[in-house]
């Protein structure tokens, strides 16, 4: 059955991380993989996270499956932290299943439009994750591209979004990053935001927004505004929710799929398909970290302080980007990297060719993607000079 499989190569981006941890220099520096570092360079665990997990252990009387939707509790709270204050008018017509990880939010979506229209193009933005394609194509979608971003200002190409958008089918889908979009940082405005709202609405477009950033751009309200927004203004929509960086949750896999219909009825449809789904697929959730969630959520005393270091987090995230740009200028004078302070989140596309990419990596110890898609989380207050010193010559 399997001799004439061929061994594939490595995931370019878990690829680096393995290259990076068998580094042996001191001065090495990680700026591939999508996690969250302090100035140690280690992922914490999160204060009220482990204050959490310690009372969910506590509590436990048994590890019975759950549903095959989740955990009821973390359903609920996480569907009020997307939508906000419009959570409750809209609970009637939505659904919510817990996934394993916005990447299995992602699979059981595409999984549950290709039940619906099998058919369905969903458009991806040009750059976007390399992993969207992978999860949404293995659903049985297929995929298109639109302009997002132009290299030479990186700044986003709303007009060529638009155009693209306007040209696709009715019942086509388009896939939008709702905040810190990855790779490139750039975001657009709300007047953008609306633009793009428009055509989607116009040409009868269904959105599925990928929020995995919620809280590390500028705050949990203003991440969320696009998806709200849409919410408020399309009859149908579905939303892919991570817990992986805003909770720090990356190993437990918690996630989210909400799904937005025209009224009750047609929710409870799409509910009761995207539960058949996830049997079919994984049968149910992991539970570990749905009840930590669910457990910081509904406790004032656990919300605030995890609220409190999300905030700083984001904080920090933008100061590296300012010294990231200050440092640029330090070392080629007249040259503006103001750019880097413009985006939000975790990464930036920084137009370092692939052959100095290479170069850093080998000489300097320096680990990006191939693409120059560098995480700004993956700097420190003691390596950001060093390192903008040795990109600055590379950028155009």
């Amino acid at each position: 059955m399997f001799e004439r499989l061929e061994t594939l190569p490595p995931d370019p981006i878990l690829g680096l991380s393995v290259a990076f941890r068998e580094d042996p220099s001191p001065d090495k520096v990680d700026l591939s993989v999508g996690v969250y570092k302090d100035r140690g360079g280690t992922t914490p665990v999160m204060t009220a996270v482990r204050e959490a997990e310690i009372a969910v252990i506590g509590g436990q009387s048994t590890k019975v499956y759950l549903p095959p939707a989740g955990v009821p509790g973390f359903r609920e709270a996480i569907f009020s932290l997307v939508m906000g204050e419009d959570a409750s008018a809209l609970r009637s017509r939505a659904g919510v299943i817990q996934a394993p990880g916005g990447c299995g939010a992602l699979r059981l979506g595409a999984e549950l439009v290709h039940r619906a229209a099998p058919a369905a193009t969903v458009y991806l933005s040009d750059p976007t994750w390399p992993n969207h394609a992978p999860l949404l194509t293995g659903g049985g979608l297929r995929i298109e591209r639109h302009a997002y971003y132009d290299a030479a200002s990186h700044s986003l190409t709303l007009q060529p979004m638009l155009d693209a958008l306007s040209a696709a089918a009715p019942g086509s889908m388009v896939l939008l990053q709702a905040s810190c979009h990855n790779p490139t940082g750039v975001d657009p405005r709300r007047e953008e935001w609306s633009a793009i709202l428009d055509v989607v609405a116009e040409r009868r477009l269904v959105p599925f927004f990928d929020i995995a950033y919620q809280g590390l751009g500028e705050d949990l309200d203003t991440d969320a505004w696009s998806v709200r927004e849409a919410a408020r203004r399309l009859p149908e929509m579905l939303v892919a929710v991570s817990c992986s960086k805003n909770f720090g949750l990356y190993r437990e896999r918690t996630g989210a799929l909400i799904f937005i219909g025209s009224d009750a009825t047609h929710a409870r449809a799409v509910e009761s398909q995207a539960n058949k789904a996830a049997r079919s697929m994984y049968s149910m959730p992991p539970s570990h970290g749905g009840l930590i969630v669910e457990r910081i959520l509904g406790d004032p005393a656990l919300r605030a302080p995890w609220q409190a270091e999300l905030t700083a987090m984001a904080a920090r995230l933008r100061l590296l980007r300012k010294a990231l740009a200050e440092g640029i200028a330090a070392a080629r004078p007249g040259f503006d990297a103001s750019w880097l302070t413009r985006q939000r989140g975790m990464f930036s596309l920084l137009g370092v060719p692939p052959a100095a990419v290479k170069a850093l990596r080998e000489e300097h110890h320096i680990y990006m993607g191939l693409d120059s898609r560098a995480n700004i989380a993956g700097l420190s207050e003691d390596n950001v000079a060093r390192v903008a010193e040795l990109v600055a010559p590379h950028l155009a």
